[in-house]
């Protein structure tokens, strides 16, 4: 009885002894630092507390967050939502019956994008789709902080294509394509 008493005593002394370190720790506030610095995680004292949205903690240049499209470099080629391991980018494409233009790269554009969305919720940011896309359209932003009450809030629509505009090209490439296997008949 008397070893389990001291036994307590000695736990209770230790986890007393943790709390008043920080309690007095907590009168010298961390200094920032810049990440890129050689010594960022050696300089561990302190109040490691901020004051967001105020401060900010520096974040690398290479970081993953936020996806985003630039939609006018898109070819629609789909390999994004190929390689992307949890299904969160769907992509719908209608097929032009002429090329539309090119991408600030030079590829010619050959597809419209009637739907580009990005589930968010479902992103687990490894940066996959972002690796293969062929134009560089698709980016991983710095902004983290994202806070929604309701989940389909963090599905993000890239696609600038209104309902009538997205019908118009069906009807148009289902002409062309009636035209077309018209033609294929007569000769």
């Amino acid at each position: 009885m008397l070893k389990r008493t001291l036994h307590a005593f000695g736990t209770a002394l230790k986890g007393l002894s943790i709390t008043l370190k920080h309690f007095f720790a907590a009168r010298k506030a961390r200094k920032e630092l810049d990440i890129k610095q050689e010594n960022y995680f050696e300089k561990q004292e302190g109040v490691t507390t901020i004051q967001y949205p105020k401060q900010e903690i520096p974040i690398p240049e290479v970081a993953r967050y936020q996806l985003d499209v630039e939609i006018d470099d898109c070819i629609v080629c789909d390999l994004c939502a190929k390689a992307c391991p949890v299904d969160c980018i769907s992509i719908e494409a209608i097929k032009a019956t002429e090329a539309i233009g090119k991408t600030s790269d030079g590829s010619v554009k050959r597809l419209y994008a009637a739907k580009f969305d990005i589930d968010m919720a479902k992103c687990m940011y490894c940066g996959l789709c972002t690796v293969v896309c062929p134009t560089e359209c698709i980016t991983m932003t710095d902004n983290y902080d994202r806070s929604f009450s309701n989940l389909s809030d963090l599905i993000y629509q890239f696609s600038e294509m209104t309902d009538e505009e997205i019908e118009e090209k069906r009807a148009e490439l289902a002409r062309f394509q009636a035209e077309k296997e018209a033609a294929k008949r007569k000769s």
